[in-house]
């Protein structure tokens, strides 16, 4: 009877420390998911915040790369910013808007480049290597390019933040 009450006491304070870990554990659990929660919002809100002035800016520099045409980027699932897809529409000067899957491959390359450089303009850095940026670009939109980059050098060079 004595070995029984020893045994019990043992189970006992057994139990009672796995369950003070249990609801340490549970508590630790609850917390971590609300810190994941508050992240997912954060993040939703970030992201579609920089999505949208990406947004704005790859409007411009898509036509003035492009001299002309229109451009437009796309959540594909607006409603689950977390995991959404971006799709890409480009309407080159004399073509209709379609997805950038149906572009030439030269046009394709100077969207995305136009994609590029608007990210670049929002978040600058200090300096950028182009290593073969244009090997898949066909001779109008090489000039394209270079028309461009030379723009972009005088606007940084009369620029208050290049002085």
């Amino acid at each position: 009877m004595r070995q029984s009450i020893e045994e019990y006491k043992n189970v006992r304070q057994r139990y009672d420390f796995l369950e003070g870990q249990r609801v340490d554990l549970k508590e630790a659990e609850d917390t971590l998911l609300e810190i994941i929660k508050e992240m997912d919002e954060i993040m939703k809100e970030k992201f579609l915040a920089t999505f949208e002035e990406i947004r704005c800016e790859f409007k411009k520099v898509f036509v003035s790369m492009f001299h002309g045409g229109e451009a437009e980027l796309l959540l594909t699932d607006p409603d689950n910013l977390l995991e959404t897809g971006i799709e890409i529409k480009a309407e080159p000067p004399g073509k209709k808007l379609q997805s950038i899957s149906l572009l030439s491959g030269g046009e394709k390359a100077l969207t995305a480049i136009a994609i590029l450089f608007a990210i670049l303009k929002l978040k600058p850095m200090p300096f950028c290597v182009l290593d073969e940026i244009e090997a898949a670009l066909d001779d109008e939109n090489v000039y394209r390019f270079a028309d461009y980059i030379r723009n972009l050098r005088f606007s940084f060079c009369n620029s208050p933040r290049f002085i």
